[in-house]
């Protein structure tokens, strides 16, 4: 055949598949049967077509070759914590993220013999605590959480107070050249997508002013989002590419570094303990959600940790499912995958230009954090939450195992090691911090009652 297959055949424009379509609904509405209207506002079409687009999309700012398997490690004793860090690598961890209580731990104890790179998670950023991470920077990589407004967000209260916090962000800023935001706690309250990136772009934009304001400069600044990743499969892709697209934006604006780092992991909000190793199948998608988005890192969730305490196998078969992903499912070989696909290419569009109108409005009544303060941030993840329990409550959203083929023979009362359930504690805070809920939670607290 001298002429290629693509001329032997007439190309079909979009409206000629529209007429085609609307030829076989035999007189139904094309929009109200075909058109899928999202909790976002975003319409989704049954079809998208090259010709809807003037131009080519750009290049993805990522690669999917260069994603890292993270591991979780919660710090109890400094040794054991370390040979579990060691273990991990040897076992295919490529990052690993420490999540400490204590600031007086001994974090060249905890790093010794580690040569791959790490995150710190504390439960409260002292000064001391980033004169301990200046001490172990040229051993390895180390990356920390800065992010006292998410702090704030996530608690109701600042680490010290709103000046204090300050004094040491801007310390961390200025020694390490770091900002960490940490979004998982919209997610996982129920915030939707257009929210959750319109937050993310609100929550740095305060630290950005501040910082243009105390002359301090952010056009090195190394920025390293957190995300959670849903269910949704094809959003979930499409909203770490809009994070990456809508920083590039806003990074002009202060002349900072258009890159991020991005690290994922799975949402705690879909997860249950009923039937529980479906949870296995859930974070395999959302974490093939996460590469193809381009996430940088991503941390799976352990099929076992919402009612069990850290397992050796539980923490195997989450890291394995990232090796199976990279090593056997070629998830590493090709860069930036999504690109090129017309659906996913105009939901990254819609959710950030969706996203993007929420934060100038954030913006024009007065910022982020006065609107913490106010409790709109809140009051608006609520009522996102509110529709999305709704949804499940009327089995719209299904959880396998769950509200959808339950198991009533599954007995857990006595294999839950630790609490699952939202757990309210009466303690004063400065604002209503933002609840984060699963679900299946009244469904599972009514079961184990009736075990």
């Amino acid at each position: 055949m001298s002429k290629s297959l693509f001329q032997e055949f007439k190309s079909v424009s979009s409206k000629e598949w529209k007429q085609k379509i609307q030829v076989d609904l035999k007189g139904a509405d094309y929009n109200d049967s075909l058109i899928w209207k999202t909790d976002d506002g975003i319409d989704v079409k049954p079809f998208y077509h090259a010709d809807e687009f003037e131009t080519h999309p750009n290049i993805s700012n990522s690669k999917a070759s260069n994603w890292k398997i993270s591991q979780n490690i919660d710090v109890v004793e400094v040794s054991e914590a370390n040979t579990l860090a060691k273990d991990a690598i040897k076992k295919g961890a490529e990052h690993l993220i420490f999540n400490i209580k204590n600031e007086d731990i001994n974090l060249q104890e905890l790093i010794s013999g580690i040569d791959i790179p790490i995150h710190i998670n504390s439960e409260k950023l002292s000064l001391s605590l980033l004169e301990k991470i200046s001490s172990v920077k040229n051993s390895t990589k180390v990356s920390f959480n800065n992010d006292v407004i998410g702090n704030l967000g996530k608690t109701g209260n600042w680490f010290y107070n709103l000046k204090e916090d300050h004094i040491i962000l801007e310390e961390s800023v200025k020694q390490h050249n770091q900002l960490y935001i940490n979004l998982s706690h919209y997610q996982n309250g129920g915030a939707n997508n257009v929210q959750q990136l319109a937050y993310a772009l609100a929550h740095i934009n305060e630290y950005l002013n501040h910082f243009e304001n105390k002359s301090i400069s952010v056009n090195k600044l190394e920025v390293i989002f957190n995300v959670a990743i849903g269910s949704n499969y094809f959003f979930e892709i499409t909203k770490i590419r809009a994070l990456r697209l809508l920083w590039s934006t806003l990074s002009e604006t202060y002349k900072a570094n258009p890159n991020c780092v991005i690290t994922a992991t799975p949402s705690k909000r879909n997860k249950t303990i009923y039937d529980y190793n479906v949870n296995m199948l859930r974070t395999t998608t959302e974490c093939m959600s996460a590469i193809l988005g381009g996430a940088s890192m991503i941390c799976n969730q352990p099929y076992n940790n919402l009612f069990q305490e850290s397992t050796e196998f539980g923490e195997r078969i989450s890291r394995n499912q990232l090796l199976i992903l990279k090593k056997e499912s070629y998830f590493d070989a090709v860069n930036n995958p999504s690109d090129g696909s017309f659906y996913i290419e105009s939901l990254t569009t819609q959710l950030s230009e969706k996203a993007l109108d929420l934060f100038k409005n954030i913006e024009a009544n007065g910022g982020f954090l006065q609107q913490l303060k106010e409790g709109t941030i809140q009051r608006k993840i609520k009522e996102s939450a509110a529709k999305e329990q709704s949804d499940f409550n009327e089995g719209k959203i299904t959880l396998l195992g769950t509200n959808k083929h339950p198991n009533l023979a599954d007995k857990m009362k006595n294999t839950l090691e630790k609490e699952p359930f939202l757990k309210i504690e009466k303690r004063k805070t400065l604002i209503e911090p933002i609840i984060q809920k699963r679900l299946s939670e009244d469904m599972e607290i009514k079961r184990l009652k009736e075990e």
